[in-house]
C-alpha cells in the first residue's frame, strides 16, 4: 500500500527511526483501524520485493517494520530474507490471525477480538501489545499474557479515540500489575505518519 521513513511511534522500538512497509489487505476489520484504506489489497499497485528493499536500504535506517493491513496474510519469506541480506532488521506488527512466514528479528503481536490469533504465533511474540478500548480489555489482555513466553514484553495501549478515558485506567492497571507497560502512539502526538 505504502512505504515511508519515519519514527516508530509505539511499543518496544518507540522513538527509533524506522522504515515502514505497509502491505495492503486485511480481513480482521478493527472498528478503530486508522488505515481502513489498507483493507482492500486490490486498490494498491504491486511493488516488487527488490524495489521495496532498495527503498528501505536507501533510507539509511537499519530497522524495517512490516505492517498493514494484516501483513501475515502473505508469505513474507522472500521479503524478509531480501531485507536481511542487505543488513536490515525485520520487525512485524501483526494481529496474529495467520501463521507467520519469513524470518523476523522482532514480532509485535497485537491480537484483536474481531479475529482470533493463530496459536502458532504466540511462541514467536517478542512483544504483546493490547489495544485497550474498554475496561473488559484488561481481562482479555491477561488471557494472552498467559499464552506468550515469559520474556515477551507486555504493553497496554489506549485506542486513540478513547485515549483520554482509557489512559488513566491503564496507568492504574500498570501500577497494580507492573509486568505490563504503557504504550502510547507518540507519532500521533508529534503529528508524523
Amino acid at each position: 500500500m505504502e512505504d515511508f521513513y519515519t519514527i516508530q511511534g509505539e511499543g518496544f522500538y518507540q522513538g527509533h527511526a524506522a522504515y515502514f512497509i505497509r502491505l495492503g489487505g486485511c480481513d480482521v476489520g478493527c472498528v478503530w483501524c486508522d488505515v481502513k484504506e489498507s483493507w482492500d489489497a486490490n486498490v494498491h499497485p504491486l511493488v516488487s520485493v527488490e524495489e521495496m528493499v532498495q527503498r528501505a536500504k536507501a533510507s539509511g535506517t537499519k530497522l524495517v517494520v512490516i505492517t498493514g493491513g494484516e501483513p501475515a496474510m502473505y508469505d513474507l519469506t522472500n521479503l524478509t530474507n531480501s531485507l536481511q541480506k542487505v543488513g536490515l532488521q525485520t520487525n512485524i506488527e501483526t494481529s496474529g490471525a495467520y501463521p507467520l512466514t519469513g524470518t523476523w528479528n522482532w514480532v509485535c503481536l497485537s491480537p484483536k477480538k474481531f479475529k482470533s490469533p493463530d496459536p502458532s504465533v504466540f511462541v514467536f511474540a517478542n512483544e504483546l501489545k493490547i489495544i485497550v478500548y474498554n475496561k473488559s480489555d484488561f481481562a482479555w489482555a491477561e488471557e494472552f499474557a498467559q499464552k506468550v513466553s515469559p520474556s515477551c514484553k507486555l504493553y497496554l495501549q489506549p485506542e486513540w479515540s478513547k485515549e483520554k478515558e482509557m489512559l488513566p485506567q491503564i496507568i492504574e492497571y500498570v501500577k497494580a500489575n507492573p509486568k505490563w507497560e504503557v504504550s502510547l502512539q507518540i507519532h500521533k502526538y508529534m503529528n508524523i505518519p
